[in-house]
């Protein structure tokens, strides 16, 4: 029956893809395909930034932040060699150093940790069947969609150029981008073993020589290993088929703009979704946008990962819970718009693509995380 079961799903997804194709074009039903094997790699290896970020300042547990910095690292030596050689056909994810980058990604890493995921992390558990990351859904292509038509006046506080370091080549580029990686990655680990060392100050040091090397904090989680590796080549497939890095937020705020249109509103004269190409988007089919049509095969791919060796079990959450997470995700997309994307479009697309905002991103919606973790435990007791 199980056998069965998982024939069903690739059947399933390779009946989407090819109708895809014959819909929308070869290119996006490679983004189709793309887009699942991107859910079943994200929902296999519960390969989550936000979970990652949440368990260092929780418990000092540097794991996750290693496992990302090993794909940043990755997708930064697969790409950027291409980036530099393509100039006219392939685009990197690089943008200003605005005031609204800075407040945006706070704002985003706060509000992600209510939420239990970021973009592609709301997208992939939705796609499994968590019932919170259902609930936040909706609200995050809300926030999006408004965030997105006032996007133009937060770029318009003003603030620095974008700095992009493949202007110095891309070996310099990367080993710079290499350089940033390794540095969080021995800053996680050196506040792993301050943390435990405090701990265990107390104890005999035969005793705690034995509880340090039981930590976990010397080897990785396997499955993230196998995640970042996954991830990186699915990204530079990505980048290669649809021409720019991948996204989650502008499908999201798609979503929610087309929402809006079915119920009246008219995006003629918004500053964001009146502007070309915007509005085409909004009358072409959801299936010819690239970022839709990658976040649709993501949620699908999830749900075969999370199915594959039966269903998912997911308890529901308390309505306090569930409001708290909605609210949430209405900052998430909004502040999302403000920032120029997500954990994926802007942190990881911004490092790969050896854009300073990347870092930048990271550093805020990390402190943002802070300060979130702390209502999230106030809000989930």
């Amino acid at each position: 029956m199980r056998l069965l079961t998982r024939l069903l799903f690739v059947l399933g997804g390779l009946a989407g893809v090819f109708a895809v194709t014959l819909a929308a074009g070869l290119r996006q039903g490679l983004l189709a395909l793309l887009g699942i094997g991107f859910g079943a790699a994200l929902q296999g290896a519960r390969f989550g930034f936000t979970t990652g970020w949440r368990d260092y300042i929780e418990r000092r547990d540097p794991q996750g932040l290693w496992a990302q910095m090993l794909l940043l690292a990755l997708a930064a030596a697969l790409t950027l060699p291409l980036l530099a050689a393509n100039p006219g056909e392939l685009v990197g994810a690089v943008a200003p150093l605005t005031f609204s980058l800075v407040l945006g990604a706070f704002l985003f890493g706060a509000a992600m940790q209510l939420a239990d995921g970021c973009g592609s992390g709301t997208l992939y558990k939705a796609g499994a069947g968590a019932p919170l990351s259902v609930a936040v859904l909706p609200t995050f292509a809300i926030g999006s969609f408004v965030g997105a038509s006032h996007q133009p006046a937060w770029i318009a506080l003003g603030g620095l150029p974008a700095v992009d370091l493949l202007v110095l080549g891309w070996p310099l580029a990367l080993l710079l981008t290499a350089a940033g990686c390794a540095l969080v990655a021995w800053l996680a680990a050196r506040g792993a073993r301050q943390n435990s060392r405090a701990r265990l100050s107390g104890e005999p040091a035969a005793l705690r020589s034995a509880l340090d090397a039981a930590s976990g904090y010397g080897g990785w989680a396997r499955r993230w290993w196998i995640g970042a590796l996954v991830l990186a080549v699915l990204y530079t497939a990505h980048l290669v088929v649809a021409g720019q890095p991948w996204g989650i937020v502008y499908g999201i705020g798609v979503w929610g703009a087309k929402l809006a249109v079915a119920f009246g509103w008219s995006p003629v004269g918004d500053p964001f979704w009146g502007a070309a190409p915007h509005a085409l988007r909004l009358t072409e089919p959801v299936l010819a946008d690239v970022t839709s049509v990658t976040n649709l095969g993501l949620i699908y791919g999830a749900l075969v990962a999370a199915r594959w060796n039966g269903a998912a079990a997911f308890a529901m959450p308390s309505a306090r819970r569930l409001i708290a997470a909605s609210v949430a995700g209405l900052v998430m997309g909004y502040s999302s718009r403000m920032a120029f994307g997500c954990n994926v479009g802007a942190f990881f697309g911004g490092v790969a693509s050896a854009s300073v905002h990347g870092w930048v991103w990271f550093a805020l919606a990390f402190a943002g995380s802070i300060v979130g973790v702390r209502i999230r435990r106030r809000v989930a007791g």
